[in-house]
């Protein structure tokens, strides 16, 4: 895809939201329910079933996905989808491109062995190998831009207000 049908494809949802705001206002969601026989959560994708474990580090065998690990995926995905929109917007050439991410965590938290050990991500670090010839101020915007508006980067840079609830409910047979 080169920059003219990226503008063509998103000039009339931008001419939308700007003449109707609220029509930018999009809800995503998902859904998991718990295995019965292990400590997991079965994760519908809308491609797949992805069935998040504990990690290794706090009991588990690593058989299931850990879901630091897909917090990490989804940055990789949404930093690298961004990325690549954001190139094909200014028009850098882009041979190839591989996205990174890394986070440290101290499990003490997580167990509840240590009150003062955070429970989370204390640092995470993405980071972009560009093949390209573009030069360094064409690389600087990109990355700048990319980091503006990746969902992901930001939602985790600013945190969104969270809440939690519980609904005591009869869940359907599966």
């Amino acid at each position: 895809m080169d920059a003219t049908h990226l503008r063509a494809l998103q000039a009339p949802l931008k001419e939308t939201y700007k003449q109707t705001p609220g029509a930018a206002l999009v809800t995503l969601k998902a859904r998991g329910r718990l295995d019965d026989a292990k400590i997991a959560c079965k994760v519908e994708t809308g491609r797949a079933l992805a069935v998040a474990g504990l990690h290794p580090a706090t009991g588990g065998t690593g058989a299931e996905l850990c879901s630091g690990d897909m917090l990490l995926e989804a940055l990789v995905a949404c930093a690298g989808v961004t990325l690549k929109a954001v190139a094909t917007a200014l028009e850098i050439p882009l041979r190839d491109a591989v996205v990174r991410a890394e986070g440290d965590l101290d499990f003490r938290g997580t167990l509840g062995v240590d009150r003062a050990a955070p429970v989370g991500f204390r640092a995470i670090r993405l980071a972009f190998d560009l093949d390209t010839d573009a030069p360094q101020e064409k690389i600087d915007a990109l990355l700048k831009l990319t980091e503006r508006y990746c969902v992901v980067f930001q939602s985790l840079n600013h945190r969104p207000e969270l809440s939690v609830t519980a609904n005591r409910t009869a869940v359907a047979s599966k």
